[in-house]
């Protein structure tokens, strides 16, 4: 019997919601369930405003607009990050500057991003890997030194918190993913949250296409027209149907994530201590939303031979992000380049578990079986 990497959650009323919204007629963007998602959504996470989107991509790429980047600027990134945390900066002219990791949870090492600070720097972008938060703190007390915005992607780590505040709600912007990996999930979808209020007039004519038609909906003009840079970004309300039906349950997804995450930790951790493999680390001042489990290994030889060994029980496992900074289009369009050595090592090592919602501990007990089977060479 093979064990999926991942699968999408389904907890059944999905169906029931998305035939409602298609009888009521709201298929297209900022129906009824796309208001029921955004209002949960603030309500929950204490942003200003929410904006579904297409994907936590085109969320990325509506921040951008908003903090109005020309040719020349630059934007500090992860480089152990989706392509997207680039990609939507350098849409818009601007250069991404790549930022090292730290060891432990392999997210963005504070202690280095200062020193890439420039007049040129227009944001910080902080991506919480696995859902793990980013060091918020110091990584906002250096930008508000500096005067530069900080954006959060937050595609890994939705309800997560760091020092008992929401992840996504700790910059002036941050970004969701409902992706088909995600913890909830619409298939494609994501979100732009807004912290700081002062960006929520120019969000709403680009969440229109750039059009002003949320003031005609709400009166404030006769008729609507093209008054600022936008694009298609609203998500189709039969997806937010889907997605309204996993956000309501999501107590049980955390649930039953939380299980998956339990029974790998606390079965692995004397045989990873005794192969001299690394499993997650969670700061105490972090919660963890569960969204994924790695493993690290001693070195890229004993990575591959691992996947070997789950694949030939047909386990399946991956890695995760090649670096940013050695991608050929992060060469071409990359800005100063620094050196990101924690993210070249651990990118090689870090190899993923099967996880999603739904995972049987039948399975789980399989995984686990086939990992203590393994004899890594130990030094």
């Amino acid at each position: 019997m093979r064990v999926a990497f991942n699968k999408p959650t389904f907890l059944g009323n999905e169906p029931d919601y998305v035939s409602s919204a298609a009888r009521a007629g709201n298929v297209s963007g900022g129906g009824d369930f796309t208001a029921r998602c955004q209002q949960l959504l603030q309500r929950q996470l204490g942003s200003a405003r929410v904006f579904l989107t297409t994907s936590c991509t085109s969320a990325l790429e509506l921040a951008a607009l908003l903090i109005s980047l020309a040719p020349g600027d630059e934007v500090i990134v992860p480089s152990f990050s989706f392509v997207s945390s680039a990609n939507a900066f350098a849409l818009r002219g601007a250069r991404p500057v790549f930022a090292d990791s730290r060891p432990d949870t392999l997210n963005m090492d504070e202690a280095k991003l200062e020193p890439l600070i420039t007049r040129r720097t227009k944001a910080i972008v902080a991506m919480h890997y696995a859902g793990i938060a980013c060091e918020m703190d110091s990584i906002n007390e250096i930008a508000e030194r500096h005067g530069v915005p900080v954006i959060e992607d937050n595609a890994h780590g939705l309800f997560a918190t760091y020092k008992g505040r929401q992840l996504g709600s700790l910059g002036c912007m941050g970004t969701q993913s409902f992706h088909g990996t995600k913890n909830f999930t619409c298939g494609e979808g994501g979100a732009l949250l807004i912290n700081d209020a002062s960006y929520i007039p120019k969000a709403e004519l680009a969440w229109e296409k750039g059009t002003d038609r949320l003031r005609f909906m709400r009166g404030q003009v006769e008729k609507y027209t093209w008054v600022s840079l936008g694009s298609s970004f609203l998500l189709s309300d039969l997806l937010a149907a889907y997605l309204f039906a996993q956000l309501e349950r999501r107590e049980e997804i955390t649930r039953q994530r939380q299980a998956t995450w339990n029974y790998y930790y606390d079965n692995l951790e004397q045989w990873a201590n005794e192969s001299q493999i690394r499993l997650p680390i969670i700061p105490n001042h972090c919660s963890n939303p569960y969204h994924l489990f790695y493993l690290v290994l001693p070195d890229a030889e004993q990575r591959t031979r691992l996947m070997q060994h789950l694949a030939a029980h047909e386990i399946e496992s991956a890695f995760h992000y090649v670096p940013l900074h050695t991608s050929p289009m992060g060469k071409r369009f990359g800005g100063r380049q620094g050196t990101c050595p924690v993210v070249e090592e651990m990118s090689e090592r870090l190899l993923r578990l099967p996880f999603y919602t739904g995972l049987t501990e039948h399975e789980l007990a399989r995984v686990v079986a086939v990992l203590h089977e393994f004899e890594p060479v130990t030094s």
